[in-house]
Protein backbone atom coordinates (compact mmCIF):
# COMPACT_ATOMS: atom_id res chain seq x y z
CA UNK A 1 0.00 0.00 0.00
CA UNK A 2 0.85 3.45 -0.45
CA UNK A 3 2.28 5.55 2.79
CA UNK A 4 4.77 8.03 1.23
CA UNK A 5 2.83 11.16 0.43
CA UNK A 6 4.28 14.15 -0.24
CA UNK A 7 7.72 15.10 -0.23
CA UNK A 8 10.33 13.25 0.92
CA UNK A 9 11.48 13.51 4.88
CA UNK A 10 14.19 12.43 7.32
CA UNK A 11 12.91 9.13 7.86
CA UNK A 12 9.83 7.51 5.98
CA UNK A 13 6.54 6.72 7.48
CA UNK A 14 6.12 3.38 9.37
CA UNK A 15 6.09 0.60 7.49
CA UNK A 16 3.50 -1.97 9.71
CA UNK A 17 1.11 -3.31 7.32
CA UNK A 18 2.65 -3.21 4.02
CA UNK A 19 3.49 -6.84 3.94
CA UNK A 20 0.42 -9.17 3.61
CA UNK A 21 -0.05 -12.45 2.74
CA UNK A 22 -3.11 -11.78 0.16
CA UNK A 23 -4.45 -8.92 -1.41
CA UNK A 24 -7.95 -8.78 -3.00
CA UNK A 25 -8.37 -7.39 -6.60
CA UNK A 26 -11.42 -5.97 -7.91
CA UNK A 27 -11.56 -5.31 -12.11
CA UNK A 28 -11.76 -1.96 -12.64
CA UNK A 29 -11.11 -0.85 -9.07
CA UNK A 30 -8.22 -2.56 -7.56
CA UNK A 31 -6.70 -3.41 -4.00
CA UNK A 32 -9.17 -3.57 -1.99
CA UNK A 33 -8.71 -1.28 1.05
CA UNK A 34 -6.07 0.65 -1.09
CA UNK A 35 -6.57 4.17 -0.40
CA UNK A 36 -6.92 4.82 -4.64
CA UNK A 37 -8.84 1.69 -5.31
CA UNK A 38 -11.35 3.19 -7.60
CA UNK A 39 -10.56 6.43 -8.02
CA UNK A 40 -10.79 7.67 -12.04
CA UNK A 41 -6.82 9.32 -12.11
CA UNK A 42 -6.06 5.47 -11.04
CA UNK A 43 -8.06 3.69 -13.23
CA UNK A 44 -4.80 2.15 -15.23
CA UNK A 45 -2.81 2.15 -12.59
CA UNK A 46 -4.55 0.39 -9.88
CA UNK A 47 -1.46 -2.20 -9.00
CA UNK A 48 2.27 -1.64 -9.52
CA UNK A 49 4.58 -4.71 -10.46
CA UNK A 50 8.13 -4.75 -9.88
CA UNK A 51 11.00 -7.17 -11.34
CA UNK A 52 12.99 -7.96 -7.97
CA UNK A 53 16.12 -7.55 -10.46
CA UNK A 54 15.87 -4.51 -11.08
CA UNK A 55 16.84 -3.82 -7.18
CA UNK A 56 19.18 -6.35 -7.02
CA UNK A 57 20.83 -5.01 -10.09
CA UNK A 58 20.52 -1.29 -8.43
CA UNK A 59 22.00 -2.14 -4.90
CA UNK A 60 24.83 -3.31 -7.40
CA UNK A 61 25.20 -0.46 -9.15
CA UNK A 62 25.04 1.55 -6.28
CA UNK A 63 27.70 -0.76 -3.95
CA UNK A 64 24.86 -1.15 -1.22
CA UNK A 65 23.42 -4.29 0.35
CA UNK A 66 20.33 -5.95 -1.08
CA UNK A 67 17.11 -4.12 -0.91
CA UNK A 68 14.16 -4.75 1.14
CA UNK A 69 11.47 -5.61 -1.89
CA UNK A 70 8.59 -3.75 0.51
CA UNK A 71 10.17 -0.38 0.76
CA UNK A 72 9.90 -0.20 -3.33
CA UNK A 73 6.07 0.56 -2.56
CA UNK A 74 5.05 -1.92 -5.60
CA UNK A 75 1.81 -4.22 -4.98
CA UNK A 76 3.55 -7.08 -6.70
CA UNK A 77 7.04 -8.17 -6.65
CA UNK A 78 8.06 -10.76 -9.04
CA UNK A 79 11.16 -12.80 -9.93
CA UNK A 80 12.46 -13.75 -13.23
CA UNK A 81 10.04 -12.15 -15.01
CA UNK A 82 11.18 -9.55 -17.73
CA UNK A 83 7.91 -6.70 -16.64
CA UNK A 84 8.73 -3.98 -18.54
CA UNK A 85 7.42 -6.18 -21.06
CA UNK A 86 4.63 -5.87 -20.36
CA UNK A 87 3.42 -2.18 -20.97
CA UNK A 88 0.53 -2.14 -22.92
CA UNK A 89 -0.34 -6.13 -23.00
CA UNK A 90 -2.69 -8.08 -21.12
CA UNK A 91 -1.02 -11.08 -18.62
CA UNK A 92 -2.62 -12.99 -15.62
CA UNK A 93 -1.38 -14.04 -12.94
CA UNK A 94 -2.07 -16.89 -10.78
CA UNK A 95 -0.76 -17.55 -7.53
CA UNK A 96 -2.55 -20.49 -6.36
CA UNK A 97 -6.34 -18.91 -6.30
CA UNK A 98 -7.40 -18.89 -9.85
CA UNK A 99 -6.06 -16.08 -12.46
CA UNK A 100 -5.85 -11.91 -11.78
CA UNK A 101 -5.94 -10.60 -15.34
CA UNK A 102 -3.94 -7.33 -15.65
CA UNK A 103 -2.97 -4.87 -18.65
CA UNK A 104 -0.12 -3.20 -18.04
CA UNK A 105 0.46 0.22 -18.86
CA UNK A 106 2.55 3.05 -17.87
CA UNK A 107 5.94 2.99 -16.42
CA UNK A 108 5.84 3.14 -12.39
CA UNK A 109 8.17 5.70 -12.21
CA UNK A 110 9.73 5.82 -8.78
CA UNK A 111 9.57 8.87 -6.97
CA UNK A 112 11.76 10.63 -4.78
CA UNK A 113 11.53 9.03 -1.15
CA UNK A 114 13.19 6.45 -2.85
CA UNK A 115 16.46 7.98 -2.09
CA UNK A 116 15.51 8.44 1.33
CA UNK A 117 14.21 4.64 1.87
CA UNK A 118 16.82 2.68 -0.36
CA UNK A 119 20.09 4.29 -0.71
CA UNK A 120 20.74 8.03 -2.32
CA UNK A 121 20.68 7.33 -6.04
CA UNK A 122 17.99 4.93 -6.17
CA UNK A 123 15.07 7.48 -7.86
CA UNK A 124 17.04 8.27 -11.20
CA UNK A 125 18.50 4.58 -10.54
CA UNK A 126 14.98 2.86 -11.00
CA UNK A 127 14.09 5.12 -14.02
CA UNK A 128 12.96 2.96 -16.81
CA UNK A 129 12.86 -0.26 -14.43
CA UNK A 130 10.30 1.10 -11.25
CA UNK A 131 8.03 -1.46 -12.66
CA UNK A 132 4.81 -1.21 -14.34
CA UNK A 133 1.54 0.10 -13.19
CA UNK A 134 -1.84 -2.04 -14.13
CA UNK A 135 -5.38 -2.14 -14.54
CA UNK A 136 -7.02 -5.41 -13.28
CA UNK A 137 -9.42 -6.75 -15.81
CA UNK A 138 -10.67 -9.44 -13.66
CA UNK A 139 -11.63 -10.17 -9.91
CA UNK A 140 -9.55 -12.29 -7.76
CA UNK A 141 -6.85 -12.97 -4.80
CA UNK A 142 -3.07 -12.46 -5.17
CA UNK A 143 -0.92 -14.74 -2.37
CA UNK A 144 2.49 -13.79 -1.26
CA UNK A 145 4.63 -16.81 -2.68
CA UNK A 146 5.15 -18.63 -6.29
CA UNK A 147 2.87 -17.31 -8.67
CA UNK A 148 2.88 -18.26 -12.71
CA UNK A 149 2.78 -15.43 -15.11
CA UNK A 150 1.21 -16.08 -18.54
CA UNK A 151 1.50 -13.55 -21.38
CA UNK A 152 1.07 -14.02 -24.99
CA UNK A 153 4.40 -11.59 -25.29
CA UNK A 154 7.90 -13.50 -24.74
CA UNK A 155 9.66 -12.36 -21.42
CA UNK A 156 13.18 -12.86 -21.39
CA UNK A 157 14.60 -13.78 -17.64
CA UNK A 158 17.50 -12.52 -18.32
CA UNK A 159 16.68 -9.25 -19.17
CA UNK A 160 14.23 -8.36 -15.99
CA UNK A 161 17.08 -5.66 -13.91
CA UNK A 162 17.28 -3.93 -17.57
CA UNK A 163 16.51 -0.89 -17.46
CA UNK A 164 14.08 0.24 -20.89
CA UNK A 165 15.53 3.35 -22.53
CA UNK A 166 12.84 5.60 -24.00
CA UNK A 167 13.16 7.14 -27.46
CA UNK A 168 12.12 10.30 -28.39
CA UNK A 169 9.11 10.11 -30.31
CA UNK A 170 8.49 6.48 -29.30
CA UNK A 171 5.53 6.48 -26.21
CA UNK A 172 5.98 3.70 -23.85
Amino acid sequence: MHRYDGRPGVSPPDGDGDHRAAIEVRAGIGVVGDRYAGRPAHRDAQLTVLAVEALEALAAELGTPPFDPLLARRTVVLRGAEVEALRGQEFALDSGGGRVLLRGGRPANPCAWMDVVLAPGAHRGLRGRGGVRCAALSDGVLRLGPAVLTSAVPLDPPRAGDAVVRRPGRGS
